[in-house]
């Protein structure tokens, strides 16, 4: 009886193991870009670079205001 303890003690140390290195390694699937967001986040990354983006304060001012 205090072997068939002993292994399903090691197992169960394993498997905890075996998730905790699961777990750092995970891939975050919010972090994960599809073609058409990378597309989009690259034509941004442009626009910040060429001046041509409108601050959100300025587009709400705008709505507020018609």
């Amino acid at each position: 009886m205090a072997t068939e303890t002993k292994q399903i003690m090691d197992e169960l140390k394993m498997i905890k193991e075996e998730l905790d290195y699961i777990k750092v390694h995970m891939v975050d699937a919010d972090t994960i870009l599809t073609a058409e967001e990378k597309k989009l986040l690259d034509e941004s990354m442009k626009n910040e670079k060429a001046g041509r983006l409108i601050r959100l304060e300025e587009v709400e001012n705008v709505r507020n205001n018609s």
